[in-house]
C-alpha cells in the first residue's frame, strides 16, 4: 500500500504534459497532493505549493511521486540524487515509469538502508490469460483518442462521476500509471506482454450486472506510429459498446513525432469504430470529448459547437464543462 499523502515530483519536465501522473493525482485526489518539488529547468507547474523535501515532511507526505511521464521512462543522474536524498529524509518512493526503481542500485541500496519502500506501480502483478473474445455481461465505454494525451483518463473519470453522482452503476477501471495512482488499483497495460494484453483488459473488466458500465481508461492512439499497439488492445480486449472520441485541437503534430499530424475526428470515428465491431458488432461512438485546457472559454464554446455541428454527436469539454451529455447518450444504449 502507497502511504499517503504525497510530494509530487516534477524533476525537469520540459512541460506540463510531461508531468501529467502529477496533474492528475492533483486534480482527481489534491487531498493526497501536499505540494510539489521542481528542479532546474522544469517547466511544469501543478499551481500548488513548490515545496523541498523537508518541507514536503514537514508538511505531511509520506512518498515522493514521481510525476513525470517521460518519453521512454528513464529516470536521469540528476533525478536519482534527488531520490537517494529523499530516502535518506525518510520518504517511500512511488513511480509509474518504465525505467523500474528496483533496478536502480542506488536507490535499492538507499532504500535497504533507511528502511524504506520503493513502489513500482508498472509491475503487472498478475498471470493475465489470452484474450477469448468472449461476450461478457454489463456495459463498457472506451475512449479512443486522435492522439496520445488527449484527456481520454478525465474523460473516463468524469463520466464515472457524473454517474454515480446519478446513482448509476459505474466503475473506472485504470490501464495506466497515473489512473493506478488515482484508484489505487487496475492494469499497467503496456508493461503487459503484448500477447497477453487484450486478456488483461477482459480481467479487468469482467462480467457485470446488465446496467453496469465499466469506463475503461484510454491509452496511446490508433493513429500514433509509437503507442498504437496498446490501444487495439484495449479496443478488442474491451469490447466496448460506447466509444467516446477525444481530441486536443491546439496540437501542432502528434506527441513525440513531429512528422506526424493528428487524424480527422472522422477518421479516428471511421477506424475506431471498424475495429470495434469486430469484437462488438453493436459498438456505437456516442460522443466527442474536447480538451479544451489550451483555449479561451469563448473560443473553446465556440470549436465545441463546430464540432458538434459536423459530427453529429453530444460534444464536450467533460472536465471544464461537465460530463452530462456524455452520459444522456450512455443512458439511451
Amino acid at each position: 500500500m502507497i502511504q499517503t499523502p504525497y510530494l509530487l515530483f516534477l524533476g525537469d519536465a520540459p512541460d506540463a504534459l510531461a508531468a501529467k501522473v502529477a496533474q492528475g493525482i492533483k486534480d482527481w485526489r489534491p487531498e493526497n497532493a501536499v505540494g510539489q518539488f521542481r528542479m532546474d529547468g522544469c517547466n511544469a507547474d501543478m499551481g500548488i505549493a513548490d515545496m523541498t523535501l523537508q518541507e514536503g515532511l514537514d508538511a505531511g507526505a509520506k512518498t515522493l511521486v514521481i510525476g513525470v511521464a517521460n518519453r521512454g521512462g528513464f529516470i536521469s543522474d540528476a533525478w536519482k540524487k534527488v531520490l537517494v536524498e529523499a530516502l535518506e529524509m525518510g520518504y517511500d518512493i512511488a513511480s509509474g515509469l518504465h525505467n523500474l526503481l528496483r533496478d536502480e542500485d542506488e536507490l535499492q541500496r538507499a532504500a535497504k538502508v533507511h528502511g524504506r519502500t520503493l513502489h513500482d506501480v508498472r509491475i503487472p502483478t498478475v498471470a493475465y490469460p489470452i484474450a477469448t473474445g468472449v461476450k461478457r455481461t454489463g456495459k463498457r465505454v472506451l475512449a479512443v483518442g486522435t492522439d496520445c494525451s488527449v484527456g481520454k483518463m478525465y474523460t473516463g473519470l468524469c463520466m464515472d462521476a457524473e454517474m454515480r453522482k446519478r446513482g448509476m452503476k459505474s466503475t473506472f477501471r485504470p490501464t495506466g500509471q497515473t489512473g493506478i495512482l488515482i484508484t489505487g488499483g487496475g492494469v499497467p497495460l503496456d508493461a503487459v506482454i503484448a500477447d497477453f494484453m487484450a486478456g488483461a483488459v477482459e480481467y479487468l473488466t469482467p462480467d457485470n450486472e446488465d446496467d453496469h458500465w465499466d469506463h475503461i481508461e484510454g491509452q496511446g492512439s490508433l493513429f500514433h506510429a509509437s503507442y498504437s499497439g496498446v490501444t487495439m488492445a484495449l479496443v478488442h480486449g474491451g469490447q466496448p459498446d460506447a466509444l467516446v472520441l477525444a481530441h486536443e485541437p491546439t496540437r501542432k503534430h502528434m506527441r513525440g513525432l513531429p512528422e506526424y499530424q493528428q487524424p480527422s475526428l472522422e477518421a479516428l470515428r471511421d477506424m475506431s469504430l471498424t475495429l470495434a465491431r469486430v469484437v462488438n458488432p453493436k459498438c456505437e461512438v456516442i460522443g466527442i470529448s474536447i480538451n479544451t485546457q489550451h483555449m479561451g472559454e469563448d473560443e473553446a464554446k465556440a470549436y465545441i459547437a463546430e464540432v458538434e455541428g459536423r459530427m453529429g454527436l453530444p460534444t464536450t469539454d467533460p472536465f471544464r464543462f461537465g460530463a452530462e451529455r456524455l452520459v444522456d447518450a450512455l443512458e439511451g444504449l
